[in-house]
C-alpha cells in the first residue's frame, strides 16, 4: 500500500473542496447548465496529479502520474456514463432515489473496472 504525506491529502482535500464551491457559485450565477458543465471538472484528478510531487520523485513520480492519468481516463469514461444515467433516472424515480441508483451505478461499474484493469 502506498503511504500519502498529510500535506498531500491536505491540499487535495482544499482543491477538492474549492472546486465543489466554484461549482455551487457557477450554478447560481450563471445556471444549472453552466455549473453541470464546472462539475465536470477533475479537481480530484488535477489535485492528486498536483501533489503527487509530495510523495514521489524521480522515475517514481513519472510512473505514478502515468498510472494516475490512466486510471482518470477510465474514470472519465465512467462518470459519463453515470451522467447520463442519472439524468434518465432522475426525472423518472424522483432525485433521492435517482442519486442513490446512479451512485450504485458508479460504484459497479469502477469496481467492474478496476477488477478488469488490475488482473
Amino acid at each position: 500500500m502506498v503511504s500519502l504525506s498529510l500535506g498531500g491529502l491536505l491540499l487535495r482535500f482544499l482543491l477538492g473542496g474549492l472546486a465543489v464551491v466554484a461549482c455551487t457559485v457557477v450554478a447560481k450565477k450563471l445556471g444549472d447548465k453552466a455549473g453541470g458543465i464546472f462539475a465536470a471538472f477533475p479537481a480530484v484528478y488535477l489535485a492528486a496529479l498536483l501533489t503527487i510531487g509530495l510523495d514521489f520523485h524521480g522515475g517514481q513520480l513519472i510512473t505514478h502520474s502515468i498510472m494516475l492519468s490512466k486510471g482518470a481516463i477510465f474514470g472519465m469514461a465512467i462518470n459519463i456514463l453515470v451522467a447520463i444515467f442519472a439524468g434518465y433516472l432522475l426525472p423518472k424515480i424522483g432525485w433521492k432515489k435517482g442519486i442513490l441508483h446512479a451512485m450504485a451505478c458508479w460504484f459497479t461499474v469502477s469496481i467492474i473496472v478496476v477488477f478488469i484493469t488490475s488482473h
